[in-house]
């Protein structure tokens, strides 16, 4: 999904980091978000299976401003606002406090750029910081090194293994099972950032 765009109002934007940012997607979004479920990478590392129509992907991204349960957002770059992927929180279950997070970059040129690592991030954040969950799961198939390696650079860890959980292209794929704690994360990412903002602070003192 890219698009370049030149936007006369401001964009609303959920959530912001030094090269991309996510906001809300829209039914505007319905011609960009269609093309992208028909390019054969995207469905191949998705394990996309089914054809769906235009009207289908309108009713589905209305369908998601109503459903509380998840959050989709749209991925676009800081510098030109150009439209790379997108990113969502599914199945959120406020009493185990858990969920499943899934991510597309679309199109090879913005792909191994760290943008999607960085968009992960600002939703795990999102999800530990603001939703206040406990658990965040995601399911990656067995080909997809690139995605495996990034996860687990993030701070994922394997669980376990779904066997034999994907038929594409005439053969049977396993599913990577990953997640990472509310714990873990704060451990990795937000501690970090506390002690260097203390750090900040004490060199201008001196």
């Amino acid at each position: 999904m890219t698009q370049k765009s030149l936007p006369t109002t401001p964009v609303a934007r959920l959530l912001e980091g030094s090269r991309v940012y996510l906001r809300p997607i829209h039914v505007e979004d319905t011609e960009l978000y269609y093309n992208t479920l028909f390019d054969q990478d995207v469905r191949r590392m998705t394990g996309t299976q089914r054809s769906f129509t235009k009207d289908q992907i309108g009713r589905y991204i209305e369908s998601k401003g109503q459903d509380t349960s998840s959050l989709l957002l749209i991925i676009a770059l800081q510098e030109d606002d150009r439209i790379i992927g997108d990113i969502a929180l599914q199945d959120m279950d406020s009493l185990n406090r858990s969920a499943n997070i899934r991510i597309a970059i679309n199109e090879q040129e913005n792909q191994g750029k760290g943008y999607g690592t960085e968009a992960l991030v600002l939703m795990l954040d999102y999800g530990f910081g603001i939703c206040n969950l406990h658990r965040i799961e995601l399911n990656v198939y067995d080909f997809n090194e690139r995605a495996i390696r990034c996860y687990e650079k993030i701070g994922f860890q394997r669980e376990g293994v779904q066997r034999d959980a994907l038929f594409y292209n005439h053969q049977y794929h396993d599913s990577i099972l990953m997640s990472m704690l509310s714990s873990e994360y704060r451990v990795r990412y937000v501690e970090k950032r506390t002690d260097s903002k203390r750090l900040q602070r004490f060199n201008e003192k001196v």
